[in-house]
C-alpha cells in the first residue's frame, strides 16, 4: 500500500515527462469563478493558453470573432490529462512532454500556468472592477511518481464536485451513488464527461495519447474505488 501523505508531500523541480497535480484556490479561500461566464472563459483558456504563441484573448479571439476552441495553436506547452474547476479552486493532472521550445531555464508548465493566470486575472478583475491579485499565491504542483496515485488523483478530480451536493463525502463515502453518477455526469466545468459522457468540443483541451495503457480508470464505477477518505483538499 502507498503511503498517501508521501504523495502529497513530494513537491519536486518541475521536469518534463513526468505526471503533476497543478492547482491552486482564491486568496482566503474566496471563488474565483461567480457566474457560467467565468467557468467558461477559464476552460476557454486551458485550451488557447496552452501553446507556445503568444495570445491575447481579445485580439486572438474576440476581435476575429471566431470560436476559442477553433483558435491555431500550434506547437502545444503541455499534455492536459484531466481537469476542474471548482467555485473557489482548480485542479489540473498534466504532463510537459518536450524540454525544447525555450531557453535553458524555460518551463512549459511554469509558462502554461503564468499566461492562464495572467489572462484570467485580467479578466476577473476588469469584469468585476478590482484590483489585485486573485489567487492564494503562485499555483501548487505535486509531483506524480506513482501509477496508482496517478489513478486515485485521476479519480479525486473527476469526484471532486460531489463535496457541492455531499460535503463529507470523503469521510462517509457517498450515500447515493446513482444520484452522485448523474451529477458528476452533468456537470460541465471537468473532463469528466469527456472521459465518461459524449463528445464536446471542450474534449480538444484533454491529450488523452499521453496517458499510457492503465493509468485511465475505464469504468465509472470504478472511479469511486480509487478514493480514500484521506486526499488533498
Amino acid at each position: 500500500m502507498y503511503n498517501i501523505f508521501e504523495w502529497l508531500h513530494r513537491d519536486q523541480k518541475l521536469v518534463v515527462d513526468e505526471y503533476y497535480h497543478i492547482y491552486n484556490r482564491g486568496n482566503g479561500k474566496n471563488s474565483i469563478f461567480l457566474d457560467k461566464e467565468d467557468y467558461n472563459r477559464f476552460i476557454k483558456l486551458l485550451y488557447v493558453c496552452n501553446s507556445v504563441k503568444s495570445f491575447n484573448f481579445k485580439s486572438s479571439i474576440v476581435d476575429k470573432k471566431i470560436d476559442a476552441f477553433d483558435f491555431d495553436r500550434e506547437e502545444k506547452l503541455v499534455n492536459i490529462c484531466a481537469w476542474v474547476l471548482m467555485p473557489n479552486h482548480f485542479h489540473i493532472l498534466l504532463i510537459a512532454p518536450r524540454s525544447d521550445l525555450g531557453a535553458e531555464d524555460f518551463n512549459q508548465i511554469t509558462e502554461f500556468m503564468r499566461k492562464i493566470s495572467t489572462s484570467y486575472v485580467m479578466y476577473f478583475n476588469k469584469k468585476y472592477k478590482r484590483t489585485g491579485g486573485l489567487f492564494e499565491g503562485k499555483f501548487k504542483s505535486k509531483h506524480i511518481a506513482e501509477d496508482n496515485y496517478f489513478r486515485y488523483l485521476f479519480a479525486y478530480i473527476h469526484l471532486n464536485p460531489v463535496k457541492l451536493i455531499q460535503s463529507d463525502w470523503k469521510e462517509l463515502g457517498v450515500k447515493n451513488k446513482k444520484i452522485t453518477v448523474d451529477y458528476i455526469k452533468n456537470y460541465p466545468y471537468s473532463s469528466f464527461q469527456d472521459f465518461y459522457g459524449s463528445g464536446r468540443k471542450q474534449n480538444k483541451i484533454l491529450n488523452k495519447d499521453s496517458l499510457h495503457d492503465g493509468l485511465i480508470i475505464e469504468n465509472i464505477s470504478d472511479v469511486f474505488k480509487w478514493i480514500s477518505p484521506l486526499g488533498p483538499t
